[in-house]
């Protein structure tokens, strides 16, 4: 009796051998190269142009290329930028590539004089070239909200290890639905941002706003805090800019569209409106 289960458990388990080697067999053969056809989409016009007042107006001009082409600009130089300003007046920008000092961005058009924009002004923006494109885009320049207080607060570890934290606090205007973006840069305004981050009034709508940081800043640290008032326009093209990045290379992340402010083509036309401030930690 003994015997006879020995035997069909042996037969038992040299057909579960086969099995699993079949199953692992044909699992190496799934593997198979397939060639996926992308759709060809012609290339369009890229355009970042932020307005600030007081400021000769700059923008930059490229070509979007093929999501898995090389990752180099490509700037086309038969565009005409045309800003129409806030009195009606139409400014032909030059092509006149370059760096902006301060920012550390390069630029491809730029003006001939300051702007003058007050909250409430309009301006406007088109771009042709010489094969048909055209983008328009208009911009509102936002009230300024100027900020109430920049105040940190040390940690009580060894003095050599001190690290303070941030917060910068301002009230919201209770008449209108209002977008900000805050950002602190140390140093130097062309330095990459320390921070940088995007709220919103829908829950705190007319009270005061406390952005603050982590423990990130060392003493006499020099800091500029700026505090932006964005319009709806801008603050959804920052916001998808940013899920665009977060979804780049991510098997598991949604597709992102980047929502631009302008037609025709892609990018952001917008009028700054802040209020900056200068400290040293101490």
């Amino acid at each position: 009796m003994n015997e006879q289960i020995t035997k069909q458990a042996y037969k038992s388990w040299k057909w579960l051998s086969s099995l699993v080697l079949l199953a692992l067999t044909a699992a190496c053969n799934l593997e198979k190269d397939v060639d996926v056809v992308l759709p060809a989409y012609p290339p369009q016009l890229v355009v970042e142009a932020y307005l600030e007042n007081g400021e000769v107006p700059r923008l930059t001009v490229s070509e979007s290329v093929p999501y898995l082409a090389t990752p180099e600009p490509k700037v086309p130089t038969d565009v005409t930028a045309i800003l129409t300003l806030a009195n009606g007046r139409r400014e032909v920008l030059r092509f006149a590539p370059g760096v902006n000092r301060t920012t550390g961005k390069a630029f491809t058009h730029v003006g001939t004089s300051p702007v003058v924009a007050r909250p409430g002004d309009t301006f406007s923006l088109e771009l042709t070239d010489t094969q048909g494109r055209r983008v328009t885009g208009t911009a509102t320049m936002p009230a300024r909200v100027p900020i109430d207080t920049v105040e940190w607060e040390f940690n009580a570890r060894p003095e050599a290890q001190r690290e303070a934290y941030l917060l910068t606090r301002f009230r919201d205007p209770a008449a209108t639905l209002d977008y900000y973006r805050l950002m602190v840069h140390k140093d130097s305004l062309s330095n990459s941002p320390e921070l940088e981050y995007t709220a919103e009034d829908r829950l705190l709508n007319g009270q005061e706003f406390t952005l603050g940081t982590s423990y990130r800043f060392r003493p006499n640290d020099t800091l500029f805090v700026t505090l932006y008032h964005l319009d709806q326009p801008y603050f959804q093209f920052l916001q998808s800019v940013e899920d665009a990045r977060n979804a780049n290379g991510n098997p598991f992340g949604q597709p992102s569209v980047i929502k631009s402010t302008v037609q025709g083509g892609i990018g952001i036309f917008t009028i700054l409106s802040y209020d900056r401030r200068r400290v040293v930690v101490k």
